[in-house]
């Protein structure tokens, strides 16, 4: 029995209401009744459903709780309220429920609502996306600020060293002088890392992100030439793109080299392994935004993970999980991340821990 074509005001529906598909949310226009009008492309990714079969079907039958979304359209199309949200359950074939932030709101036609099914794991995610680039425009400004108000006196302290130890002409005392020139040596450079990727201009070219890889690779296995096994796991599709090939390389090196630091048991015992894997991600949202393309690059470790004490900030500057760390490698290298409109993201666990670098594709 073939399917009958959809009718001229489906189709003008679904015309009007195309835009829908381009997003990650679950999205359906239903009725007062809650008959379904349309439904995005996503919608009918986690009913396992087309939307010809979803079309004319009840779409609170598909909740644990129907009436609680009857009530909300009754609700919103009465008036009472301008738009409507709850938390809800996704039945689905074969799996577990869905959890969902369900909103509902009305159309410019009083006969059309518009319910939105936000996953809660995908709404933790925004919320996770946000606080970190809330951070690290904060931490961006305490760098910045902080490393100027350290710098000026510190030049002022080494000279003034400097100076004494020329008056001085015991070497026992000659020491301390040079401890002092030694230490105001070290905030220095620690000061010029700080400001480092606002200092220098951007160098935009086009990126092959394998080349980036590959200049990595080569400076890990030069500094830990055993015990360590390197995995490439690539999506040579992937296309270039326009990026500061240094600022990617320093970036990709400083999340590897942490990985190579917390790994040291591992590679004493020749079982560390480090994995490079790139994919393209389809219809990809963070920063607020949603991109058709972007390139997702893992740096993914066997070691003991991050640990639990300094995992929600990791990112911050000054932070580190091992003794005689700087704190500033994963702080930098989220910063000229950013500088690409992309993020970082960690999750670790005993065993396997992955940065997830992503950035937009063109």
């Amino acid at each position: 029995m073939k399917t009958p074509p959809p009718s001229p005001a489906s189709t003008a529906l679904g015309g009007r209401f195309a835009a829908f598909d381009l997003l990650a949310t679950l999205v359906a226009v239903v009725g007062r009744d809650g008959v379904v009008l349309f439904a995005n492309a996503a919608l009918e990714d986690v009913l396992g459903l087309s939307r010809r079969l979803l079309r004319g079907a009840c779409l609170p039958d598909n909740l644990t709780e129907p009436a609680h979304l009857l009530s909300a359209l009754s609700g919103v199309g009465g008036n009472e309220f301008a738009t409507l949200r709850y938390d809800a359950w996704v039945k689905r074939l074969n799996r577990e429920p869905l959890p969902v932030h369900v909103i509902v709101a009305q159309t410019e036609n009083p006969a059309e609502f518009i319910v939105e099914l936000l996953p809660v794991e995908q709404q933790a995610r925004q919320d996770r996306e946000q606080r970190l680039a809330e951070q690290a425009q904060a931490n961006k400004e305490l760098v910045r600020n902080l490393a100027h108000e350290i710098k000026n006196p510190l030049g002022g302290i080494r000279g003034a060293a400097q100076l004494l130890e020329m008056e001085i002409e015991s070497r026992e005392l000659t020491e301390y002088t040079q401890v002092i020139i030694h230490e105001a040596d070290r905030l220095q450079s620690l000061v010029d890392r700080l400001l480092a990727p606002h200092r220098r201009a951007r160098m935009v070219g086009d990126v092959n992100i394998h080349e980036v890889c590959e200049r990595v690779r080569s400076l890990i296995l030069a500094e830990f030439p055993r015990g360590l096994k390197l995995v490439r796991d690539y999506d040579i599709s992937i296309p270039e793109f326009r990026a500061d090939f240094e600022q990617l390389i320093q970036a990709v090196l400083n999340i590897a080299h942490n990985a190579c630091e917390a790994l040291g048991e591992q590679i004493a015992r020749g079982q560390a392994s480090l994995i490079f894997r790139t994919r393209v991600a389809r219809q990809s949202t963070f920063g607020k935004q949603r991109y058709r393309l972007a390139l997702e690059l893992h740096v993914i470790d066997n070691g003991p993970g991050v640990p639990e004490a300094i995992k929600d900030r990791i990112f911050y500057p000054l932070v580190s999980g091992r003794e005689g760390g700087s704190g500033l490698g994963l702080t930098l290298a989220q910063t000229f991340v950013q500088q690409h409109h992309g993020l970082i993201e960690c999750d670790s666990e005993p065993g396997r821990t992955d940065f997830k670098i992503l950035i937009p594709l063109p």
